[in-house]
């Protein structure tokens, strides 16, 4: 039971740190390793869980545009418009960078507002997000 808890709890941590909440996962992922437990689980756990919060700020992103004059809206119109420019330069490969800190979650976000095609932003944000986590285990278990 204590390993569906920790699996558990690695999903629900992957999955807030991929939303625009301040969180992260990459510690989590590495002590479980370090305690034992399956790497293809655990990397498999995490990055679900972070892919599927990255499709939620994709999903805010195409509804959120209505609410950008509110009052109560998350961010400035300025920072809105340096992010779609950002996105407008880079294109769609951005999304492999949407693991990065700071810029990834609202990459995602902007990425939904762009209406950027679902499937191509599921395999570029998931190619991304497995290869960081392939990298924290590795750099974690010392492969090579």
């Amino acid at each position: 039971m204590a390993d569906v808890a920790a699996y558990a709890g690695l999903f629900a941590a992957a999955f807030l740190a991929a939303t625009l909440l301040p969180a992260q996962s990459e510690a989590l992922v590495a002590g479980l390793l370090l305690a034992g437990y399956m790497p293809w689980l655990v990397l498999a756990v995490a990055s679900v869980g972070n892919v599927l919060g990255s499709a939620l700020n994709w999903s805010l992103g195409r509804g959120i545009e209505r609410f950008r004059d509110r009052r109560w809206f998350p961010a400035n119109a300025l920072a809105l418009e340096r992010a779609e420019g950002w996105y407008r330069r880079y294109g769609k490969w951005s999304l492999l960078l949407a693991w990065v800190p700071i810029i990834g979650d609202p990459l995602t976000l902007i990425a939904g507002v762009l209406r950027e095609p679902f499937p191509v932003f599921l395999l570029l944000v998931t190619i991304g997000k497995v290869g960081r986590y392939l990298v924290i285990a590795a750099a974690t278990l010392g492969l090579e």
